[in-house]
């Protein structure tokens, strides 16, 4: 692949778990990588130089998806580094498990502030000059927990589920001038929250999944890959469920 054909991404939450994935499989195809995070430096450069070993080219991109002013500075580095954005993937969230009686309303906002509004940010930043371009792809990532039930996760799920509302209205307002929106809808991976379940649940979990096992982030990424190529340039404002048959 030639430098001129070289797809533009950033991937924010991208330091660990299916972020980092998500950015690794980009490396594959030899894109330049945005490796957007927050706090986790070590952890961003590592995702840079897998990118790199990968074929691809790749910068860590430290900012605060919650916050409109770092948002900003962080897209007009990208536009000025490499004069556009071919792909977003919003994959930045955190969770605030507990039970709602219990939780405070911080505890609620934290989720939504991250995935929901920090997509709603960065969107904010990126589809202007897609628009201008009219050109581009951008990759919401929800959850299971936005489809059904997830006790103890009432903000997180109300954040995911609003994601995909987002990517739906957002989709169908920038699709004429060349934008596509869609969202993946993952299920419980061999990475991230689910690791840090307690066994015993993720074992009650896993036995619900009709293949009988927990997916790998990989198994996400490739279909991030499809939505972000010209081979979806029909797919418009999808939520692509990837959970081993779990909400079938």
């Amino acid at each position: 692949m030639s430098p001129s054909t070289r797809q533009t991404v950033l991937v924010t939450g991208a330091s660990r778990g299916l972020g980092s994935a998500i950015a690794l499989a980009f490396g594959r195809t030899g894109a330049r990588v945005y490796v957007g995070y927050k706090n986790r430096e070590r952890e961003a450069t590592d995702t840079v130089h897998g990118v790199e070993a990968a074929g691809g080219q790749a910068a860590a991109l430290a900012f605060d998806v919650t916050d409109p002013g770092a948002v900003r500075s962080a897209f007009e580095r990208v536009a000025e580094e490499q004069g556009k954005l071919d792909v977003l993937v919003n994959c930045a969230g955190v969770a605030r498990d507990g039970w709602f009686a219990l939780q405070n309303a911080d505890d609620f906002r934290a989720p939504i502030e991250a995935s929901l509004m920090g997509a709603y940010h960065c969107c904010r930043a990126a589809v202007p000059g897609m628009l201008s371009r009219r050109a581009g792809a951008i990759i919401n990532v929800s959850s299971v927990a936005a489809l059904h039930a997830s006790p103890g996760q009432t903000g997180y799920s109300a954040a995911k589920a609003g994601l995909i509302a987002f990517t739906r209205t957002l989709a169908v307002e920038v699709a004429a001038s060349g934008v596509r929106v869609n969202s993946v809808v993952p299920g419980l991976l061999s990475t991230g929250m689910a690791v840090r379940l307690d066994q015993r649940i993720l074992r009650e979990k896993q036995a619900r999944i009709p293949l009988g096992r927990l997916g790998a982030p990989e198994e996400v990424a490739e279909v991030v890959l499809f939505l972000a190529s010209d081979r979806a340039s029909y797919v418009v404002g999808q939520a692509i469920v990837i959970d081993g048959g779990l909400t079938a």
